[in-house]
């Protein structure tokens, strides 16, 4: 095992963490209120440790310029654009569809990088991309009635948005891959991505954008479990992808850290006190299976 596979995993921990915690101020303030509140906590806490570290000097205005367009892409285009793909098809099916951003990176990697997968890689990718579908297909119980959520809109266009979703990951993540390859300070550029993506979501709401306002006024419990979610979710998170990619390729990065949802699933038992569906032990398995095959490359 080589520390930037355990960098893309810990990322997939923390995000998994993150979505468990983001469901109470989530439905509270609405997904763009929450998306805008949660990016805005963790900017002001990425910049305060760069301040302390004195690192906001060792970017260049090359390596500002694209972590700029990574953050819009990737968070502030990748989020709006999942997001709206929920509000159609269910959290269920449009997380099917954006777990095809590791396949987008790695076939990105792989024309634009030449990044190269060995034969047990592939095979590890493989069983890791369809593991997690497979969970998220089938995780649910047939009693539970809050999965496959009724369409709400058009089906075509919020498959249009998911894969966009994936798509803008993908495409944020092979823009950032050069920067860091310089082993530039990953939470420097954190800092610039975040920002960025908080600035675009701040003219959404002044222009108007009616699904940008929250739904219900902020609390200070509310606002303290979205400060938290942030800074496990994307300040962590978000930074160990970054270091995960000084030097891991996109593709490898993406399919590790794309796990997340079968970790939510111990993480579901504890909470709910209930077992997964059988179909997702099926998914899961695939997915530790692959992601074995992978670390041990």
């Amino acid at each position: 095992m080589v520390a930037y596979d355990l960098f893309a995993l810990g990322a997939a921990v923390c995000w998994a963490v993150g979505s468990v915690m983001s469901v109470t101020p989530a439905r509270h303030l609405g997904a763009f209120a929450f998306t805008r509140w949660r990016m805005a906590m963790v900017a002001l806490m990425l910049w305060a440790v760069v301040a302390f570290n004195g690192t906001w000097a060792t970017f260049d205005v090359h390596a500002w310029g694209v972590m700029a367009v990574s953050g819009l892409v990737g968070i502030f285009i990748g989020d709006t654009a999942l997001f709206s793909a929920i509000n159609r098809l269910g959290p269920r099916r449009a997380g099917v569809l954006f777990a095809t951003h590791a396949a987008f990176s790695a076939a990105l990697g792989f024309a634009l990088l030449g990044e190269r997968m060995s034969l047990q890689a592939f095979a590890g990718a493989v069983l890791t991309l369809v593991g997690v579908m497979l969970a998220i297909v089938l995780g649910r119980h047939k009693d539970e009635t809050h999965a496959w959520e009724a369409d709400n809109g058009s089906v075509g266009l919020g498959v249009v948005l998911a894969l966009v979703a994936a798509l803008c990951q993908a495409v944020g993540s092979l823009i950032a891959k050069p920067v860091m390859a310089q082993q530039v300070d990953p939470v420097l550029a954190s800092a610039v991505r975040v920002t960025v993506a908080t600035a675009a979501h701040g003219v959404l709401l002044m222009t108007g954008f009616a699904a940008a306002r929250a739904t219900q006024a902020p609390t200070l419990r509310v606002l303290g479990q979205t400060a938290l979610n942030g800074f496990i979710a994307m300040g962590i998170g978000m930074t160990l992808v970054l270091l995960a990619l000084e030097k891991g390729d996109v593709g490898m990065v993406a399919i590790l850290s794309s796990v997340s949802p079968i970790l939510v699933l111990p993480l579901l038992w504890l909470q709910l006190g209930r077992a997964p569906a059988p179909g997702a032990w099926v998914g899961a398995t695939l997915t530790v299976v692959g992601t074995g095959l992978i670390l041990w490359r």
